[in-house]
């Protein structure tokens, strides 16, 4: 099935480096190629489906360019397809020979339930090849697949030496120190995550984490969004209850000079309402002048504020993001506590 295309994506958009693999293409071939290529990129955060729509697009007409097998692999993954991602990416280094998506691919193994598959990806002969940044995101996924096969201890030491040696000024200080908290807290450790928590938090500028939030969850605090949260009855806002009060009123006072009679005091003062002053009474002879009584003016009660009860803290924490359902693993990978830290060496 064709998947159609905005007028106004153009082929150069692509990153030059894909742009150049697709010059085994041609022409017409390649600029259509390259087209889906940048509406996947352009989608993959806010629709993963449609994005994988136009990437797998693209592979049906060039399969066997690396560049646009990684598209689909990467696609793949944000839409939750593990198994097509784990196929589409090991294609593509098989092409390109980059181990550059090892991260993604023992994530996928997590995903469908093979922590220790994911394991093997640590002991993959071009993991010292791979950029920093790159090993921290494959580290991180490691200790995920020892949470997952419920090594919890395991997963504390293999972020550890990482975490330990890593710098505020370093790009993944956020994500390495939040991983490293809430493996951490699973372990029982909940001070210590505490700590690692706040300087996860005051690295992450960007919003990468909710650290934040995990903090406050320790103390027992869980805020909600007020923005939407006003003094509301039924629907009926306290500036539409007044504005309908008026116009009762106004409404009242038309009829009561139609029909001549008096008209009630209100509730509440309106510039044009103001009740007119009584009649003086005439005195009545031979009797004893009345003390005069004095009427407090009638005291109007505050508008009680809604109060807002809080939801109960969640009993369980968030899972890892890309985490599925633990596999069950009887005879759980023995782990000497040196497995991963090479990685980071």
């Amino acid at each position: 099935m064709r998947v159609a295309l905005p007028e106004d994506v153009d082929p150069r958009m692509l990153d030059p480096e894909a742009r150049t693999e697709l010059r085994s293409l041609a022409k017409d071939t390649a600029d259509l190629v390259a087209r889906h290529l940048v509406m996947a990129g352009r989608l993959i955060d806010e629709d993963a489906q449609e994005a994988l729509r136009h990437a797998r697009a693209a592979r049906a007409m060039a399969g066997r360019v690396g560049a646009v097998r990684e598209a689909a692999g990467l696609t793949a993954y944000h839409a939750g397809d593990f198994a097509d991602a784990l196929s589409e990416l090991r294609t593509a280094r098989r092409i390109t020979g980059r181990p550059d998506h090892l991260p993604v691919l023992a994530d996928c193994e997590r995903a469908l339930g093979r922590p220790e598959r994911a394991l093997a990806y640590g002991d993959d002969p071009e993991v010292t090849s791979l950029e920093q940044a790159t090993r921290v995101e494959l580290v991180i996924v490691l200790s995920g697949a020892r949470r997952d096969m419920g090594q919890a201890d395991a997963a504390v030491l293999t972020l550890q030496d990482p975490a330990r040696r890593t710098s505020a000024a370093r790009p993944w200080a956020a994500r390495l120190w939040y991983a490293y908290a809430d493996a951490l807290l699973e372990a029982g450790r909940e001070e210590e995550a505490r700590d690692w928590f706040g300087r996860a938090a005051e690295v992450d500028v960007e919003g990468e984490t909710d650290a934040v939030d995990r903090l406050l969850a320790l103390d027992g605090i869980v805020l909600d969004n007020f923005d939407n949260f006003d003094d509301e009855d039924d629907g009926v806002t306290a500036e539409d209850s007044t504005t309908d009060q008026d116009t009762d009123r106004e409404t009242d006072a038309q009829e009561a000079a139609d029909s001549g009679a008096e008209l009630p005091a209100a509730d509440g003062p309106l510039a044009d309402d103001a009740p007119a002053a009584p009649e003086p009474a005439e005195p009545v002879a031979d009797e004893p002048e009345a003390a005069e009584v004095e009427v407090a003016e009638p005291v109007h009660a505050d508008p009680v504020e809604p109060t807002f009860q809080a939801p109960p803290e969640p009993d369980e924490d968030p899972a890892d993001k890309a985490s599925a359902p633990r596999a069950a693993v009887v005879d759980p990978i023995p782990y000497s506590g040196e497995d991963e830290l090479k990685l980071f060496e």
